[in-house]
């Protein structure tokens, strides 16, 4: 894998930043926050403008898709991005004109978008059901973490072939270590700049070495959690790749969210600053697939063939 983007992927990202900075970003984030709302409006143009068919797409593919997913997550796209662009036809199906969830089959916890959606992929030990939703089956939960959540309770479900869990979840855990890294870019740079700004005995608090070692560490992980992630895609997210790549995004964002709201110290913990936007969303995507034990515990598993 190269570690340039190519002139294929450069004019790609270019035109997606293009549509997001009209059509996203934290304002539009906040407005859609207020009422618990799926950005439709920002599905359209994405669709539109053939996002949904990177994966298959033969001047792109799964890496192109997942350079998409992070870069929608990094400016707080609300939108299901990650069955669209990725599961959905890993597994060979259409991408419905619908939002679409991801949660774990008889797993009652709460998914993003769940009022939302019209379509869900429930990931089983063995095998994915598909399931046609209306808003009676979803029971909406209070959220504080920037995403609308809902428990999602199908009526009646079609089973897939076997083996499909594997696959799907091999590319949720692709698709959530996508967004995080997206979200942790934009969580680090807000923080670094941050520390340039501010200033305490007439030095920006940046010039302290303590606190530029902790913004280098936190670099290192980020950019530890990106490759990983690049790595797992392009090659098709292998269990062992798409597993330690989420581990360690997962273990990264608990660092990040720690280090950067005590480095902004009390602003990055009020509501009017925009830190929150992204490290509330990271605490939810954190949770997700299984969470950082689940993805452990399939690294041991892919590696050693049993359960941590």
């Amino acid at each position: 894998m190269d570690f340039e983007p190519s002139d294929t992927q450069r004019a790609l990202l270019d035109a997606l930043d293009a549509l997001l900075r009209r059509h996203a970003g934290p304002a539009r984030s906040r407005e859609l926050a207020v009422r618990g709302e799926y950005d439709h409006a920002l599905d359209a143009k994405l669709r539109a403008g053939g996002f949904f068919e990177l994966f298959a797409d033969a001047d792109a593919g799964p890496l192109e898709a997942a350079l998409a997913v992070e870069h929608i997550a990094a400016e707080l796209g609300a939108v299901s991005a990650v069955p669209h662009l990725l599961v959905l036809p890993a597994l060979g199906l259409p991408s419905p004109e619908v939002p679409v969830v991801l949660a774990v089959r008889d797993d009652p916890s709460p998914v993003r978008y769940g009022a939302a959606a019209r379509r869900a992929l429930l990931v089983g030990p063995d095998r994915c059901a598909a399931a046609e939703l209306v808003p009676d089956d979803a029971t909406p939960v209070p959220s504080a973490y920037g995403y609308p959540l809902a428990r999602v309770s199908p009526a009646g479900t079609t089973d897939l072939d076997p083996g499909t869990a594997a696959a799907a979840a091999n590319w949720w855990r692709v698709g959530v270590s996508a967004e995080a890294v997206g979200m942790m870019r934009k969580a680090l740079d807000l923080t670094v700049q941050y520390a340039k700004d501010r200033t305490v005995f007439r030095r920006p608090i940046g010039s302290f070495q303590a606190l530029q070692h902790r913004l280098a560490e936190l670099s290192v992980h980020v950019e530890g959690a990106r490759w990983l992630t690049y790595e797992a895609a392009d090659h098709g997210a292998p269990a062992e790749a798409s597993a330690v790549a989420a581990a360690h995004t997962m273990a990264a964002v608990r660092r990040l969210t720690r280090e950067t709201h005590q480095i902004m110290g009390a602003v990055g913990l009020t509501r009017e600053h925009d830190l929150h936007l992204w490290t509330l969303r990271l605490q939810q995507l954190a949770a997700e697939a299984g969470g950082l034990r689940g993805h452990r515990r399939a690294v041991t598993a892919s590696r050693w063939g049993a359960a941590a």
